[in-house]
């Protein structure tokens, strides 16, 4: 067994998105063949109702899938094929857009006014990016959830690991996709299939995700406003991505660590993209756009 050494640990940046969500984005739009099959990720953890209330108003999707995961506070969707629903703490949406849907995602906070959560968008293959759309809503109870004999917890939302497997089927990028929980000192070794591109999204505590022995020094910046610097030690808005290996190894800090381990086969095809709207070519999203203009947008209704 060999362990994933760190590439690159990246840190969020501000956007706003939709009528003025802000949001941390830690990767999305230009190259993101290091992640492939994957093309975005958005952290859209809030306190201040203002900065959400706003939502993302009526928009296209083409060509891709996006997985919203909820952690606290609720999210109103809706779309032009006439779903309808509501994502609440600890509930999955996995949204196939396919030939192209129209939809909403309107949050709203919880008792205390957070509105938490994280969005991520996986590219569709050639051959899929025309299928049907279709929704997959998951709710928290129904998210298998394992403790390990040393107190490690985690969270199987697609995929199977541990022996679980999670209940969102069908996807085209065959991921896995877990939320990982760490006890305070403790050193866990967790399984990436080798052929998969891999990426660890830290959101509470601190910890170091190490290479084989000896460990490399990784330059990650402070989220606190001090200018100093830590050497392999990842925390709160943090993404690791990961070269080739059979598993990875972090070493959780004195609060433990919590972090989503997201792995996926790559397409390897070529990527034209238009916000969101996501092809191969741009003749492909020329044909998109004249598609909205017309009123052809959906093929399926």
């Amino acid at each position: 067994m060999s362990v994933r050494p760190v590439r690159q640990v990246i840190q969020p940046q501000p956007h706003i998105e939709g009528a003025g969500v802000k949001l941390q984005r830690a990767f999305g739009f230009g190259n993101t063949s290091a992640f492939d099959p994957f093309l975005l990720f958005d952290d859209f953890r809030n306190d201040n109702p203002a900065d959400y209330r706003a939502g993302f108003p009526w928009h296209p999707h083409r060509g891709i899938e996006t997985i919203t995961y909820v952690l606290a506070g609720h999210v109103a969707h809706g779309d032009s094929l006439g779903n309808r629903g509501t994502l609440g703490a600890g509930d999955v949406q996995w949204m196939t857009a396919g030939s192209g849907i129209l939809h909403q995602e309107m949050p709203r906070g919880d008792a205390q006014g957070r509105m938490h959560g994280f969005q991520l968008w996986a590219n569709l293959p050639a051959a899929l990016k025309m299928t049907r759309p279709r929704y997959q809503d998951v709710s928290g109870a129904d998210i298998p959830d394992v403790v390990d004999d040393d107190g490690t917890r985690v969270r199987v939302i697609c995929g199977e690991f541990w022996g679980k497997i999670g209940p969102i089927e069908g996807v085209a990028a065959d991921p896995r996709y877990v939320d990982v929980s760490v006890p305070p000192g403790r050193r866990k070794r967790l399984p990436v299939d080798r052929s998969r591109h891999a990426f660890a999204y830290v959101f509470a505590g601190s910890g170091a995700f190490r290479d084989a022995s000896p460990p490399r020094s990784v330059l990650t910046e402070q989220t606190d406003g001090t200018d100093a610097v830590r050497y392999d030690r990842t925390g709160n808005r943090s993404l690791v991505l990961f070269d080739p290996g059979d598993e990875v190894v972090v070493q959780a800090g004195d609060e433990g660590i919590r972090f989503l381990l997201v792995s996926g086969k790559p397409i390897e095809e070529p990527v034209a993209w238009y916000g969101p709207i996501v092809m191969n070519t741009n003749e492909e999203l020329q044909q998109a756009m004249a598609d909205l203009r017309s009123g052809t947008f959906i093929k399926d209704r």
